[in-house]
């Protein structure tokens, strides 16, 4: 019996490693686990689940799978014809009460910690406003001052709609085919290599290594901004401005999507990010609000996606008929 365990034990240790995702910027298809980590929220989500939760978790299982498997061979009707009447025991029955609680205090003293550290930056390098509607998010960037401005003087601010990029519906409200899509997404992103379902028209530019307060709300029902490379998901809520916080510490393309069910298209809310230098967030900044071009436009002028996506392979069509949850993309690879 033992033997049969420890070789059933090894046979499923060695499936899932071998499934475990690599570290690429891509999900492929069939992996387990998250996307690798790209800010410290995301980092600590790693640990919190790698570190504590699977092992928690794979214990559990393990004991219960040789538990059933003792008792189905133990107490089956030919190896125990006359069963035990026994119908309490104070010592089983405490212990089966007071492990379950001790398993979830170690799981709630980490999760609390974590908690508080996701919830938000005691002092933001800048704040990032996002307002979820019916189909897609408004973006609200609290611009620098003006040099020579007033203390008292209002702040100017950076304000746009980010939509899908798709093709246009039909007469008869029919969406288009996968090849429409790409052929769409092409004029905005060159040779083949945007998402998609996951690109948007005007995608977030945010610079890298800096803490950014997020705040969140919505114009109609529920919303909630996700990206999972960066470990953010906050519920957009009407009525209501909700705070989290993130710092990405790579540069790259991150991709995410609304994960709050909230109407017909709620599948064609995707996020779309460049993480980039400073010196490259200030030129997209001045670009886009001194009147030069749209957030696009101006990502096209200073040609993030000639650097960001010089790795990243052509978009196949075959690949688009399941949909992942979020990928991202990176200057390297």
């Amino acid at each position: 019996m033992k033997s049969i365990a420890i070789r059933i034990f090894a046979a499923v240790t060695a499936w899932l490693a071998c499934s475990l995702p690599a570290m690429a910027f891509e999900p492929k298809p069939a992996e387990l686990g998250f996307q690798p980590a790209a800010s410290p929220n995301m980092v600590r989500l790693h640990a919190f689940h790698d570190h504590l939760l699977m092992y928690i978790i794979t214990g559990i299982v393990i004991f219960v799978f040789l538990l059933l498997a003792w008792v189905v061979i133990r107490y089956n009707a030919k190896a125990n014809p006359v069963p035990s009447k026994t119908t309490h025991n104070v010592l089983l029955e405490i212990v089966w009460t007071a492990v379950p609680v001790l398993i979830l205090i170690i799981i709630a003293i980490p999760s609390f910690k974590l908690l508080f550290y996701l919830d938000r930056t005691q002092n933001p390098d800048m704040t990032l406003k996002i307002a979820g509607y019916q189909w897609g998010w408004t973006y609200t960037y609290q611009l620098p001052p003006a040099e020579g401005a007033a203390a008292n003087t209002e702040p100017q601010t950076l304000e746009y709609n980010a939509l899908v990029i798709r093709a246009p519906k039909k007469a008869d409200g029919t969406l288009g085919t996968p090849e429409e899509d790409i052929a769409e997404i092409n004029k905005y992103i060159p040779e083949g290599k945007g998402r998609r379902l996951l690109e948007t028209d005007n995608p977030i530019v945010l610079p890298v290594e800096k803490n950014i307060q997020i705040l969140t709300t919505a114009n109609d029902v529920i919303h909630s901004w996700t990206i999972p490379a960066l470990g953010v998901k906050k519920d957009a809520v009407p009525g209501r401005t909700n705070e989290t916080w993130v710092r990405v510490t790579e540069p790259g393309i991150y991709y995410g999507q609304c994960s709050e069910i909230c109407g017909i298209d709620h599948s064609a809310m995707p996020i779309s990010l460049y993480a980039v230098t400073s010196e490259e967030y200030d030129a997209w900044l001045s670009c886009a609000s001194g009147g030069d071009g749209d957030p696009r436009s101006c990502v096209q002028k200073l040609d993030f996606d000639a650097k960001y996506r010089k790795n990243q392979k052509a978009h196949e069509v075959a690949s688009t008929t399941t949909q992942p949850n979020a990928q991202k993309t990176g200057a390297s690879e």
